[in-house]
């Protein structure tokens, strides 16, 4: 009887094998490598935040920090730029919260952009741009008759005066606290508007009133004496000029009157 032959089975050795063996060997080792990185990553941020070598070491009170560079500050308050960094000293540099600082110093007085850098090892450089005042603003202090005076930039923002600089500016009144900084810029504007209107006339204004946007009213001087003017929403110079061409017959038929309605341009009524 013939005997029969069976075949073993091979294993399987095929390519398509092999390469799914080398897909699990390769993701290992990049799983692996990932691994290493961020266990590596975490062991340098601890390095960082903890080595002595990089603490922002500035006692409080000591205003001549070497550690804290502050550039560009002339009329802005020093103490309250520092202040943004207190809670800082002592610690690392790396655990400072740059863009929570930097929103902070945008909060203090005079300070129209800002931005805050680390400097290795130990070091923070701090880069201010202040505002430009366009005008000193007379504000009124609520619950009472008085005013205060600050000064105001194009944007409607409002300054404290410095002690050490001198500004040769309009006064503006009509502003207040309590309007948004919208609402002082648009004030702000139409005052800049009738001063650039007025041109070298503007020298004889002492002070622009910006209540209302639509009725601007100026204080200016005329033969040594201070008159009011109402001069509406246009043609400023052109009524700002008749008032002051006629003004010699204006003051025998009004008397004592001191303020005026230029508002009609074909006509001037006195107002008692």
């Amino acid at each position: 009887m013939a005997k029969k032959t069976v075949d073993t089975p091979k294993r399987d050795s095929t390519p398509e094998t092999w390469g799914g063996w080398r897909m699990w060997l390769r993701l290992s080792v990049w799983t692996l490598g990932f691994a290493g990185l961020a266990w590596g990553g975490i062991e340098v941020r601890s390095f960082l935040r903890a080595d002595p070598r990089f603490s922002f070491d500035c006692e409080t009170g000591n205003t001549a920090c070497g550690r804290l560079e502050i550039h560009g500050a002339k009329n802005s308050n020093p103490d309250r730029l520092r202040g943004v960094f207190t809670k800082d000293f002592g610690q690392s540099i790396f655990r400072i919260p740059l863009d929570e600082r930097r929103r902070s110093l945008l909060a203090v007085d005079w300070v129209a952009s800002a931005a805050v850098s680390r400097v290795w090892p130990n070091r923070v450089v701090v880069t201010i741009t202040e505002r430009t005042p366009v005008a000193f603003a007379r504000i009124p202090i609520a619950g009472s008759m008085r005013h205060y005076l600050a000064l105001v930039d194009a944007d409607g923002m409002l300054m404290t005066l410095p002690t050490r600089s001198r500004f040769h500016l309009p006064v503006v009144s009509g502003l207040s606290e309590h309007q948004s900084d919208a609402e002082r810029k648009l004030r702000v504007k139409a005052m800049q508007h009738l001063l650039a209107d007025l041109g070298a006339r503007a020298q004889d204004v002492a002070e622009v009133n910006v209540a209302s946007v639509q009725e601007l009213r100026v204080v200016a001087q005329v033969e040594g004496r201070g008159v009011e003017l109402w001069l509406g929403d246009q043609n400023y110079l052109s009524r700002f000029q008749n008032f002051f061409s006629h003004y010699s017959e204006i003051a025998k038929s009004s008397g004592e009157a001191a303020v005026f309605d230029l508002r009609i341009d074909d006509r001037i009524l006195a107002k008692q």
